[in-house]
């Protein structure tokens, strides 16, 4: 069997107007997500997602014009000769890095649905696991820069629905992201777990003025309160209390995840299967932290696509943490795009699919209607 043929497809779609939705990235005006389509030459069809980048349109052109003709005619269940022949031929050296990985990450989850397809197995089964039931936290586009009175209200909504944790989007000011956790833990008491993440938007001054009332919360971690390369500020924030340190989103391959675990300041690991290499990689980097005995809690990243792979992930791996439910309460790249659906149970518990491969179908319909929208998806 070879790869025959490999089409990019950058889509988009608007947040719905009235959607306020802030976080420490900024406001959300549109999504965006690039999904890659491999067929072989025996006619098996996989589907990945390669991560916007904040720039879809180049990751599809990048993939278009350089990564395919470099993998076209090899054995699409030669996963790990397709990333590294990949790797040596663009990203090793004089490549995009961060971009070229991206995109590396949506051609290796395409193929690892091949893979499954080919045999009739589910990924999770492929990669030596079971069809387990991962613990689930509401995150996505929820929980942002409210007033407390409507943060807990939507927050009980999340509880309501069967979720034991959930995520608050910190990165305002300390003291209203600390009125914010404070409203949130009194309103859902102490059996909840309550996770924060600033996405990059503090300093270290911010995150000290913050972290005793993170403490007095008991919150699960505090998540990219800085830039991925700010390594002094990691060092330092990690002693400034004992809420743990998460990141990894914003990582790249099993390399930048070498220095991460050896710094020993970040302890919750989170890399994105469309973004760090693929699962290909993403097991390696769940190897090396198995060896720290450091749970993986990958970062869910914009369609169905990846959440689904993240479950595999979770489902085969001994040191599973979190699965990211994408709670966004319009999601259309969750809801419309693909067969089958990611909702958890009355325990907050949700398992992958079964079916081979990644486990959902493509609307190949959806795609064509969504093409891409120009421009910035966070202003």
């Amino acid at each position: 069997m070879k790869i025959e043929e490999i089409t990019v497809h950058p889509i988009s779609y608007r947040v719905p107007d009235g959607t306020d939705f802030r976080m420490g990235v900024g406001r959300m005006v549109k999504r965006d997500a690039v999904l890659v389509k491999v067929v072989t030459d025996e006619g098996l069809v996989g589907w990945g997602e390669a991560h916007h980048g904040r720039s879809p349109g180049a990751i599809a052109k990048l993939i278009e014009t350089t990564l395919r003709p470099m993998i076209l005619g090899m054995d699409p269940c030669d996963t790990v000769g397709v990333w590294h022949r990949l790797y040596r031929g663009h990203l090793a050296t004089h490549g995009f890095g961060a971009g070229t990985a991206i995109a590396m990450s949506g051609i290796d989850l395409a193929l690892w649905d091949i893979r499954g397809k080919a045999v009739g197995w589910p990924v999770f089964r492929l990669i030596g696991g079971a069809q387990r039931r991962i613990k689930a936290y509401a995150g996505g586009l929820t929980l942002g820069y409210q007033e407390t009175g409507a943060l807990v209200e939507e927050a009980q909504g999340y509880i309501a629905a069967g979720y034991r944790a959930l995520k608050l989007r910190l990165g305002d000011t300390p003291a209203r992201d600390a009125a914010r956790v404070e409203a949130v833990r009194k309103a859902l008491g102490d059996e909840i777990d309550i996770l924060t993440d600033v996405n990059a938007a503090y300093g270290l001054d911010e995150v000290r003025q913050l972290m005793p009332a993170l403490d007095a919360c008991r919150v699960g971690w505090l998540e990219e309160p800085f830039p991925p390369y700010d390594d002094y500020a990691y060092g330092k924030a990690a002693a400034l209390g004992r809420t743990p340190i998460a990141a990894g989103e914003n990582h790249y391959t099993r390399y930048e995840f070498q220095r991460l675990i050896e710094q020993d300041a970040v302890t919750v690991l989170q890399p994105d299967l469309s973004k760090c290499g693929g699962l290909t990689e993403i097991l390696r980097i769940a190897a090396m932290a198995s060896a720290r005995k450091l749970k993986i809690n990958p970062h869910s990243s914009m369609t169905a696509l990846n959440m689904v792979a993240s479950l595999h992930l979770l489902a085969a791996i001994d040191n599973p943490g979190y699965f990211e439910a994408d709670a966004t309460a319009i999601n259309p790249f969750r809801t419309d795009m693909v067969s089958g659906s990611l909702e958890i149970d009355e325990d907050g518990m949700i398992a992958p699919p079964d079916a081979p491969g990644l486990g959902m179908e493509v609307d190949e319909s959806f795609v064509a209607a969504h093409p891409l929208i120009e421009g910035p998806c966070y202003v």
